[in-house]
């Protein structure tokens, strides 16, 4: 079964493969130094969203000393 995403497009799991092929030509050599980048963006992006969830209104009152 083909994606309804890739059918909108018109590309087959040939086309896929030709692209695939391409960009691993283009990119062989920096490609795992790409994805490394990339995952370790994800992994910021997702402590960033975890820290901004920890700060919310009641950790912040929690964190005055007047605060009771």
């Amino acid at each position: 079964m083909i994606n309804p995403l890739f059918a909108m497009f018109g590309l087959g799991p040939t086309e896929l493969l030709i692209v695939a092929a391409v960009v691993l030509l283009l990119f062989g050599t920096r490609l795992p130094k790409v994805m490394r980048s990339l995952g370790e963006g994800i992994v910021e992006f997702k402590r960033g969203v975890q820290g901004i969830e920890d700060t919310g209104p009641a950790s912040r009152d929690a964190s005055r000393p007047d605060a009771r």
